[in-house]
């Protein structure tokens, strides 16, 4: 199971090691591990985050999830993101920017760093939706019921989350846009607009993929009810609805963007922190993708092996975490907060949950099963 799992990011460290190692000796060999390591701790919440929505998916899509969701993460994330940035910051053209970052690593790491305001605006806002939204939604099992409860009743405001979000913008980008620590310079409308474009995009993806998923939570239900359920759904295909089938490919492939988004989200701050080891782009690349693998690896491996199930507070923890990492990349805009700040935090968090988890699951079992837990204030 383990092997099977991690098998490709296995073999993808062994081959990205050695080819550090001949392509820039042991100090190369060094950075790029240096970097895996940074990706994996920086994005272990990405991990438990991106398992409670690929758990919804069939195997298909958890594939795809692996291959081309990879590719995406490795090279468009890692690799070209930044040189875009760079193009669209410094206004050349996408050769003149790659050009830049192989002969002018200096400049390079200058515009990309220039553009972080920009980048952790967007990220953060995105990151910040995802955990309001979690906290303000009831939910049965409750890990700190002592917040959790208050705030689901608070949540009962449909666009409170997105008042609140809005609320954090507008504070940020009047507190800390107006002589930031990278680039320098008043950032405040770039702040705002990357901000709102943050928001923007949650709720159209977010949106889309709840959508998707609701229709096929509906038409599961409904189907299962009917007897002719098959023949109910080749009729509804002559005549041109929606079939479950259909429902579930477009659910998925919704869930499947929202994904990656989150992905690329989780993965600015290391984009940007990586600039602190090297400016080498392909260094970069190969390191924080080997690390990227990892990540992807160990969500397939908690889907596959019912962790989020067992442990039920993961969940919480690695939204905790992710609301903490919203806020980090909005201080971020002025103030300079160490990377290890960041990992730990997450891995603290996530740590918590976990210990909290085990605790729930030995009272449960001292009960003998005859009490159904669902509210726990683990007092963390």
């Amino acid at each position: 199971m383990l092997l099977k799992t991690f098998g490709w990011s296995f073999a993808a460290t062994v081959a990205g090691l050695a080819l550090a190692g001949i392509l820039w000796s042991w100090e190369g060999l060094a950075i790029v591990g240096i970097l895996s390591i940074l990706e994996i701790s920086l994005s272990f919440d990405n991990a438990v985050i991106n398992a409670g929505i690929l758990r919804k998916m069939n195997a298909f899509w958890q594939r795809i999830f692996l291959t081309i969701g990879i590719l995406i993460a490795v090279f468009g994330m890692r690799l070209v993101f930044p040189v875009v940035i760079v193009a669209i910051t410094a206004k050349i053209g996408p050769i003149e920017a790659i050009d830049l970052a192989i002969n002018d690593k200096d400049q390079y790491e200058h515009l990309v760093t220039a553009a972080h305001p920009a980048i952790a605006a967007f990220g953060g806002m995105f990151l910040l939706m995802i955990f309001l939204d979690f906290v303000f939604e009831e939910r049965e099992i409750k890990w700190l019921a002592w917040l959790e409860k208050p705030l689901a009743k608070l949540g009962k405001l449909d666009t409170l989350s997105i008042v609140i979000a809005l609320a954090t913008l507008l504070v940020t980008s009047e507190m800390l846009a107006g002589d930031v620590a990278h680039g320098g310079g008043d950032k405040t409308a770039t702040v705002l607009l990357s901000g709102v474009a943050g928001l923007v995009t949650y709720l159209i993806v977010g949106g889309v993929s709840g959508y998707f998923e609701e229709k096929l939570e509906e038409s599961e239900e409904e189907d299962g009810e009917e007897s002719e359920g098959s023949a109910k759904g080749a009729e509804a295909e002559k005549k041109g609805g929606p079939t479950v089938v259909g429902l579930a490919g477009k659910a998925a492939f919704a869930m499947f963007l929202y994904l990656e988004v989150i992905d690329a989200s989780f993965s600015f701050d290391g984009v940007i922190s990586a600039f602190a080891i090297t400016n080498d782009i392909f260094m970069m690349a190969l390191g924080l993708g080997i690390g990227a693998m990892y990540i992807r690896s160990l969500t397939v491996f908690l889907v596959r092996k019912g962790t989020l199930d067992e442990y039920v507070y993961l969940e919480h923890g690695a939204h905790y975490a992710i609301g903490a990492l919203g806020l980090i990349l909005l201080i971020t805009i002025k103030y300079e907060i160490s990377e290890v700040i960041t990992g730990l935090i997450g891995v603290v968090l996530i740590a918590a949950a976990y210990w909290s988890s085990v605790v729930r699951n030995r009272r449960e079992a001292a009960d003998g099963g005859g009490s159904e837990r669902t509210e726990v204030s683990s007092g963390v």
